[in-house]
């Protein structure tokens, strides 16, 4: 009994190892995070909460009465309710880097089983195994970083050689938001005048900046912008060594990530470590943290400021009847069009004004600048619908400027719906911006349609009664509920969407 006892929890965990290998990956391979999102899952509705209370009775039972260890094994095996194994918007990809990290985790388990069983406590602990698999792949991601970092070194070595070979001038992008709008601007105001290539689609990390430069960056290349993101302090550091920037741009600061940093001081700080080196920062001036924090990295570095508040920044936004009007330094550039984020185009002609672009030359390209993808993306549907795809954003800020163009669409006296699982990775702020951005959906819409439960509690707070509400478990459902409920002349603002290992 007890060799059947383990054999089946040593089963039922490499099961439940395929979901939360999935999540590891999907939260690139952080040490903590299986754990952290199994915490949310177990305790995400009773049923889940039930399940773990049973499966953890059952392997304490064990300890007297090996069969219960069976029982405790099928019920971890049995949830969490909802986490699939494969994945609906994001399957597990078996690349090398799961491999590696699913033998680490096989191998930290057998480590584990086998020293409880050397204790007498085999099949406990092959009962708890199931259970305690997000925190054996966590050891597994910490244990497997220093080898995943040599193996990754040799495509930086070899883009950083690349770099020094073909020595393009480097504009580097960062801020909590607005990172890949901005760097799509700048490629399109400089590309009549000079030959640039921008890092692909959200490519904003090592790896993948070096498959950029690896495969993308040619002879003749003169300009290359990479966007830049970050985890923690020190990693935009270590891509500034070998991707040395001429110009920098911070596009904004706000509550993304905030969880991982504590506090936008904080973000603040590992933001601006893109300046080092620099000759020219372009900042978002109305962001005071932004430009103190660059201050204390480069005090004397040239500061290109943007604003849409303060009349004397050397690329000031001026409201006006037909569209938002850039300004730099107090000559007209060109007037926006409704779709453009006006920050990031400032930052842009910032950029473009650094390296040299006659303003005279920016005109034309400023006023057909790209529309971002699934960013305030504005269609109509087959049936009629105004849709709003802004699903790719996931700040306060821009949730709040999308509800606002969703109160332009739609004729009057339209149903108008936003359909939401709400922002995270807000930290300590996630509930209240959750409440507030509801709040401001629900006074623009006649419904809101909350998926999933993440953000449930607070969207349902904020929207209280001021608008219709249906909670659906997955997008898929919200649309089919926008298909069903809204015709022609109505208008339905998709506001973010979460990856499915979110609970």
């Amino acid at each position: 009994m007890n060799l059947l006892v383990v054999a089946a929890g040593v089963l039922v965990a490499a099961v439940a190892a395929v979901r939360w290998l999935r999540v590891a990956q999907r939260e690139h391979y952080i040490p903590g995070s299986a754990s952290r999102f199994a915490l949310r899952w177990w305790g995400c509705g009773w049923a889940n909460r039930l399940l773990a209370a049973l499966a953890l009775a059952a392997a304490a039972a064990s300890a007297v009465w090996a069969p219960a260890g069976l029982a405790a094994a099928l019920l971890a095996a049995a949830g969490p309710l909802g986490l699939g194994l494969r994945g609906r918007t994001a399957p597990l990809r078996w690349t090398a880097r799961l491999r590696r990290l699913a033998a680490a985790s096989a191998v930290l388990s057998g480590l584990a089983v086998a020293a409880a069983a050397l204790a007498g406590a085999g099949p406990t602990a092959a009962a708890l195994l199931a259970l305690a698999v997000p925190l054996l792949v966590d050891l597994g991601a910490a244990a497997a970083a220093p080898l995943e970092r040599r193996l990754s070194r040799r495509y930086v070595d070899r883009a950083a050689e690349r770099m020094r070979r073909l020595a393009p001038a480097v504009v580097a992008v960062t801020g909590s938001y607005g990172k890949t709008t901005t760097k799509e601007y700048v490629r399109h105001l400089l590309a009549p005048s000079r030959n640039v290539v921008a890092s692909p689609a959200s490519f904003n990390n090592a790896l993948g900046l070096a498959r950029t430069v690896n495969d993308h960056l040619d002879p003749g290349v003169q300009v290359l912008v990479a966007e830049m993101g970050t985890y923690g302090p020190g990693e935009i550091a270590a891509l500034t060594r070998w991707l040395p920037p001429k110009v920098s741009v911070i596009t904004a600061l706000g509550p993304v990530h905030l969880e991982r940093f504590g506090s936008l001081e904080a973000i603040a700080t590992a933001k601006a470590e893109i300046v080092d080196g620099a000759e020219v920062v372009v900042v978002n001036g109305d962001e005071p943290r932004i430009e103190a924090a660059v201050r204390r990295v480069a005090p004397s570095v040239r500061l290109i400021r943007c604003s849409e508040l303060d009349p004397q920044a050397e690329v000031y936004v001026e409201a006006g009847e037909e569209g938002a009007r850039l300004l730099l330094r107090g000559e007209p550039v060109g007037t926006l069009a409704a779709d453009v984020f006006p920050m990031n185009a400032a930052c842009a002609v910032g950029v473009a004004a650094a390296l040299g672009v006659p303003t005279a030359a920016l005109a034309g390209p400023l006023a057909s600048l790209p529309t971002p993808a699934h960013r305030r993306q504005l269609a109509t549907a087959p049936s009629g619908v105004v849709v709003i795809d802004d699903t790719y954003n996931s700040n306060p800020r821009g949730a709040e400027a999308a509800v606002e163009l969703l109160a332009r669409c739609g004729r009057n006296g339209a149903r108008r719906a936003v359909v939401t699982p709400g922002m995270v990775e807000l930290g300590r702020r996630q509930h209240p911006e959750n409440v507030a951005f509801a709040r401001k959906a629900a006074a623009t819409a006649t419904d809101v349609v909350i998926v999933g439960r993440t953000n449930r509690r607070a969207l349902l707070q904020g929207v209280g009664d001021a608008a219709a509400v249906t909670l659906v478990r997955t997008r898929e459902e919200g649309v089919g509920w926008v298909r069903a409920h809204l015709h022609t002349d109505d208008a339905v603002l998709y506001e973010n969407d979460l990856p499915d290992h979110y609970p």
